[in-house]
């Protein structure tokens, strides 16, 4: 029988760097598997703020792959801020860390680009893809955002096309996402987001959410709302005999991977790993913290200034490759999420690597959080609040008094659901 078309409508495409690009690649892996051939339609020329040859492995040989330019207003905006390259991963400065022109820039950017910067690409792209839909049998038309100024490309071409199947997949939130408030923006504008997002969600047939929460807040306004969550792949992880090795390593060592900004900073962290190595000789002695990844400034310059100095490793952007390897060399997993109740539906998509690894993972973020929810299920870790401190300690010291002994236990369980071919078949079964 052949197989079903589904075009897939993406900004983030290998050789682009992080979380974002993983998951409609992976989907593309293993799509044909379940009687679907994928068809992925990327920016020629795209302005990415993390690049990462080693994904570009997991692209099928004999992938379609639709280009065209796109023009971004990034370099201006690099021009009058160089702090302003954050906005390409949503990353700001806040509080007293902003500077006239990081309040300007941020004015601008929620303002004058909705819903984002990228807006630029959609009416070029709907007039190449409405022919290309004239000429080709396509089944399927998913959007992915961020950037959310893609799903404008699937509504318009949805209205031309009634009967064209859409799905509309947020990897984040639109309006509910954390950073949001801090776009600086007039009612007008305001209105004009929660005004497209709503259009997205009512005709869009499918949205798909990557945590329960957030499908169900999509679900309340007005989306027909899937959850299909990340995952891990198992041909990304390492094998179960170096896994063994965290427990005879010289040092205890607590690594984050991933992008850490100011607006998910964990203080409270920092203050009792700064207590414990001023307190405890022994675990002073053996402990260190490693950070994979882009690292704000201000944050590193915060911990370099307290008693943690000396124990910091801070090994900047790896390859996707190599940071799995640093997951795998390290005794424990930091996760970090941002404080705010709206962001409980927010699953960053590496914990789904750090599960793979069986590690312990010590996580933070809002209360009743759907992080939460998958550590209890699985026995991978503790999640707490930001309010949190004493319990923290004592979490600590615990997992480094079984480090010590060698029992540090990697005992993860109910973790297969989470693989990405498992929910490729989820994926294929809502299609």
């Amino acid at each position: 029988m052949e197989s079903k078309k589904i075009l897939i409508i993406t900004y983030y495409w290998p050789p682009a760097g992080g979380p974002g690009v993983q998951r409609w690649l992976k989907f593309a892996k293993y799509l044909p598997e379940f009687g679907w051939k994928p068809i992925i339609y990327t920016p020629e020329n795209p302005s990415y703020p993390l690049l990462d040859e080693s994904l570009m492995k997991d692209v099928p040989e004999n992938l379609e792959i639709i280009k065209t330019k796109i023009w971004e207003p990034y370099q201006l905006a690099e021009k009058l801020n160089k702090s302003n390259k954050k906005f390409k991963a949503g990353q700001f400065d806040v509080g007293n860390n902003q500077s006239w022109k990081s309040k300007l820039s941020i004015w601008v950017r929620g303002n004058f680009f909705i819903p984002d910067a990228r807006v630029f690409w959609v009416n070029p792209s709907v007039k190449f893809l409405e022919q290309y839909l004239k000429d080709n049998k396509i089944d399927v038309v998913v959007t992915s955002g961020p950037p959310h100024s893609l799903h404008l490309i699937g509504l318009q071409l949805k209205k031309k096309f009634t009967d064209l199947k859409w799905i509309a997949d947020f990897r984040d939130p639109w309006t509910e996402i954390s950073y949001y408030k801090h776009l600086k923006l007039t009612n007008k504008s305001d209105k004009k987001h929660r005004q497209l997002e709503s259009e997205v969600f009512k005709n869009a047939d499918i949205t798909l959410a990557t945590s329960y929460t957030d499908a169900e807040n999509f679900r309340k306004n007005g989306a027909n709302a899937v959850c299909i969550t990340n995952g891990f792949d198992e041909s990304d992880s390492v094998n179960n005999e170096k896994l063994k090795d965290s427990n005879i390593k010289t040092q205890f060592t607590l690594s984050y991977i991933g992008v850490l900004e100011q607006l998910r900073n964990p203080e409270n962290l920092w203050k009792a790993l700064n207590d414990l190595v001023k307190t405890n000789s022994d675990f002073a002695e053996k402990f260190k913290l490693k950070f994979v990844g882009r690292i704000d400034d201000k944050i590193l310059q915060s911990i370099e200034n307290s008693s943690l100095k000396k124990h910091i490793e801070n090994l900047g952007y790896l390859s996707h490759e190599k940071a799995i390897d640093e997951m795998s060399n390290s005794s424990m997993l930091l996760i970090t999420n941002f404080p705010n109740l709206s962001s409980k539906g927010i699953i960053p998509g590496k914990i789904f690597e750090y599960l793979a690894t069986g590690k312990q993972i010590i996580s933070f973020g809002p209360s009743e959080a759907d992080v939460s929810k998958i550590l209890d299920e699985t026995k991978a870790g503790k999640h707490f609040s930001y309010e949190d401190s004493e319990t923290i300690k004592q979490f600590i010291l615990e997992k480094f008094e079984l480090w010590k002994s060698g029992n540090l236990a990697e005992n993860t369980q109910n973790i297969e659901q989470f693989s990405r071919r498992n929910l490729t078949k989820q994926l294929s079964e809502i299609l």
